[in-house]
């Protein structure tokens, strides 16, 4: 089955009661059991929800995957991910990453024993140097957020296989309509759905795509008993957001690629990150993995201060200055000030995450409107 049909009818039946096309919103906490035990597989809805149930079936189809768990938000599902681990486990991670995953990883976890490797990733052997006997986990973002670092999922597989090493990777700026990281050897994929999966803005959602059944039962049981779980309305949004997704992200890759374009010229933008140009850092390894280059593109300004940088993020009028991304209209952030206030500036500075950065999430708009929105507001 292919990608757009998938994404309109995996783990989707017509409703068995009325016929329905579109699942129901099964809004309910509890369910009635005939006699003790014989519940049909639903008992309480925080472990299992019957809309939720297909829209895990969907997302885990779309990565390739056997297992889908949905969570209340991303940081709900890297939370789960985080607790397979045990206070003296280490952890190897990127050292451009978005500020939430800095902010759990280095605020909550470190205070379990758990210690984090904050490394640059551009070449996947440098993660071998920090492998050691505790080293329980490897997390990637690629893209990374938000200076679309691209890192080799396949290379950094074979380094975690060969030391019996779990390999999580977060997703959320390709999608899976770009990249399926499991097909590359990744053990599990995070997505906040609240992104480009969910598509409108208008829900909050994490989920996490797997092969291995062991490892989906110590999540779900981590699912379950820590409850950071969908309801119905948000899992009904979800499944409606999914099936556009294949659509909505051609039109993001074409305004992306537009847009891209007329920055990488501008006499007022200094660099621009877009892993679609040859000369990006790891190009051709996003070429090899992904399907397309995406909507995401970050910017700095040339000689911009902190002042001019918000005179300018806040001078557009289609995109909106708002944290997210992924959403069908035109977003522009501000990570210094939103997204990744919560990572110190010197390591902020390291990466490229300046005062005068700014992310741009390329919406489904008509490309003439965008073009002019970025000429006005530059000016």
């Amino acid at each position: 089955m292919k990608f757009g049909t998938k994404a309109i009818h995996a783990g989707q039946e017509p409703d068995p009661s009325t016929g329905a096309i579109m699942t129901p919103i099964y809004q309910t906490s509890t369910y009635w059991q005939k006699s003790p035990g014989d519940n049909k597989g639903f008992e309480y809805s925080r472990g299992t929800n019957p809309t939720r149930k297909a829209l895990e079936s969907c997302l885990a189809a779309l990565e390739n995957a056997k297992h889908g768990l949905a969570f209340s938000s991303g940081m709900g599902a890297t939370d789960a991910v985080m607790k397979l681990l045990s206070p003296g486990d280490e952890v190897i991670t990127g050292d451009d990453l978005y500020g939430g995953s800095y902010r759990i990883f280095t605020k909550i976890f470190s205070n379990y024993g758990i210690k984090f490797h904050f490394i640059n990733m551009n070449d996947a052997q440098n993660v071998k140097q920090y492998v050691n006997q505790n080293t329980k986990l490897i997390w990637i973002e690629t893209p990374t957020n938000p200076t679309m670092q691209i890192v080799d999922i396949e290379a950094v597989s074979v380094i975690a296989k060969a030391n019996n090493i779990l390999l999580a990777v977060d997703n959320t700026f390709a999608s899976p309509y770009l990249q399926n990281p499991i097909d590359l050897g990744a053990d599990i994929v995070m997505h906040s759905v609240t992104k480009y999966l969910g598509g409108h803005s208008d829900v909050v959602m994490g989920a996490l795509m797997l092969n291995d059944d062991d490892l989906y039962k110590r999540l779900w049981f981590i699912y379950n008993a820590c409850g950071a779980t969908p309801g119905p309305m948000d899992s009904f949004l979800v499944l409606r957001g999914l099936k556009t997704l294949h659509l909505r992200m051609k039109a993001h890759c074409e305004n992306g690629r537009q847009i891209a374009a007329y920055l990488k010229t501008h006499p007022k933008v200094d660099k621009i990150y877009w892993p679609g140009f040859t000369d990006h850092p790891n190009h051709d390894i996003a070429k090899k993995q992904m399907r397309d280059f995406g909507g995401m593109i970050s910017i700095t300004l040339k000689g911009a201060d902190l002042k001019e940088t918000f005179r300018v993020a806040s001078s557009f009028k289609v995109f909106s200055l708002a944290e997210s991304l992924g959403g069908v209209e035109s977003l522009i952030n501000h990570p210094v000030s939103m997204t990744h206030g919560s990572i110190p500036k010197a390591e902020r500075d390291k990466v490229g995450v300046t005062d005068n950065l700014l992310r741009l999430s390329v919406g489904v708009e008509d490309i003439e409107d965008l073009l002019d929105d970025l000429k006005q507001a530059l000016s």
